[in-house]
């Protein structure tokens, strides 16, 4: 069986206890980073074995993971923080896992996407999640897209990058288009700046950001 396994996006104290009891169930972790990994489990003196398994690595990994599922082991997949299948690999394990008729459970638990969401104020009742952007080809195409959403837009992006982000969606959306920044959710500095994108681009072009960076874009108003 393969268990898909959110874990804290920050506060250690926001996995679940069912969470903790399948990691310490499962016979192997298959984990992003196991140096991050590592310190949530000893935290919670979770003594399963793990093995690494990530976007770069998964086309090989895969087919042996089947196998030994195949052969009656039960594998929990993690991330580094959050759900597993949210900008992370999951999807070829879970899509090749249900072929070959092995159970698939997902728990419920953390992610950044929803509490971002929830504090920026925008309309929450239809959004649409972006993930992280094109850095290079297609990202101008992707962007007068986005423009053109009517839904609550949900982007990742990373401090060294935010800038960026924030100065290409004032071009193609306008710098009254309404915005919200979310980082370090859950942590002791977390912080959500709301304003207009040519207000928080002004703001952090002055700012050394660190964290991981949510940003919330309104829906285009027609």
């Amino acid at each position: 069986m393969l268990f898909i396994v959110p874990t804290p996006i920050g506060n250690l104290n926001d996995i679940t206890l069912r969470s903790i009891q399948v990691l310490k169930d499962a016979d192997v972790i298959l984990a992003e980073d196991m140096r991050k990994s590592g310190i949530l489990l000893r935290h919670f003196a979770i003594e399963t074995k793990m093995f690494s398994y990530h976007q770069h690595n998964e086309h090989e990994v895969t087919p042996l993971v089947i196998e030994r599922m195949k052969n009656g082991e039960n594998f929990a997949l993690i991330s580094d923080a959050g759900t597993p299948g949210i900008s992370d690999a999951a999807y070829l394990l879970v899509r090749a896992s249900l072929k070959e008729n092995i159970e698939v459970s997902c728990l419920p638990g953390a992610t950044a996407l929803l509490p971002a969401l929830i504090l920026s104020g925008l309309i929450t009742n239809e959004f649409t999640f972006i993930g992280f952007l094109p850095q290079k080809k297609g990202r101008q195409t992707k962007l007068k897209e986005l423009s053109e959403e009517k839904r609550t837009l949900i982007i990742y992006e990373s401090p060294n990058r935010l800038q960026n982000l924030l100065l290409g969606l004032m071009e193609y959306c306008g710098g009254d288009r309404r915005v919200s920044v979310s980082r370090e959710l859950t942590k002791k500095f977390e912080e959500t700046k709301r304003g207009s994108l040519h207000e928080l681009s002004k703001y952090y072009s002055t700012k050394n950001v660190k964290g991981e960076i949510v940003v919330v874009v309104e829906g285009i108003q027609k």
